[in-house]
């Protein structure tokens, strides 16, 4: 085997391995890589059909990642609906994602539930994007139980929305935010939050502190 068809059985590896990604923005990004990859190997070896089958993939991936990417940082591209503690759909989803859920927020009982807490849905168009369940501790600080976002928009900000745009907080009348203690792989000190023991925390200022209102309504 030579080197031109290792790179040929490259690209196709890198076509299935895109196709076995739940993150929709890694899948377009290495399917586009795999792609281009074999654009080069087909036209090297005089494949035209495949060359132009791979061109043509090539341009979709391309025309989806621009619209991800475009629509990433838009605050328009998420919603924040608060449901009840009790809600059906709430605990649906819990059972749903448990098992990822337990592999963020190990702390996390999703059966234990404080008085105080109250429940949010971050949602795109019908879809649920994350999970945030908050507890008021007193003093204007909240204590975020549960900061969860599925597989599928772990590469895009519903995160930054929550907490920097939206005034979902402010309006609930606090001025502080703590991370979930224990999370595995917290992300937030990418949206504002400081360090603060083992956790992270975040100062709301009176008007909302976020760059532009969001949407919160009640389901």
């Amino acid at each position: 085997m030579n080197w031109l068809e290792l790179v040929g059985w490259a690209g196709s590896a890198l076509l299935v391995w895109s196709l076995l990604q739940t993150r929709i923005l890694r899948l377009r990004a290495l399917n586009l890589l795999g792609s281009v990859i074999l654009v080069g190997y087909n036209a090297a070896v005089q494949v035209w059909p495949m060359v132009g089958l791979n061109v043509v993939l090539a341009v979709i991936n391309v025309w989806y990642l621009r619209g991800m990417l475009a629509t990433r940082h838009d605050e328009t591209t998420y919603q924040v609906v608060r449901v009840g503690t009790d809600d059906e759909f709430l605990a649906h989803t819990l059972r749903l994602h448990a098992a990822d859920i337990a592999r963020f927020n190990p702390g996390f009982r999703p059966l234990a539930a404080p008085v105080g807490r109250t429940a949010f849905l971050v949602v795109r168009e019908d879809e649920v994007v994350g999970v945030v369940l908050v507890r008021d501790v007193g003093d204007g600080v909240a204590q975020i139980d549960l900061d969860y976002v599925t597989r599928r928009f772990r590469d895009f900000t519903p995160g930054e929305f929550v907490y920097r745009r939206s005034s979902l907080f402010a309006d609930l009348g606090f001025r502080r935010v703590l991370s979930p203690p224990g999370m595995v792989a917290p992300y937030y000190h990418r949206v504002g939050f400081r360090r603060d023991g083992d956790s992270y925390a975040l100062d709301i200022p009176a008007d909302g502190g976020g760059d532009r209102p969001g949407d919160v309504s009640e389901r």
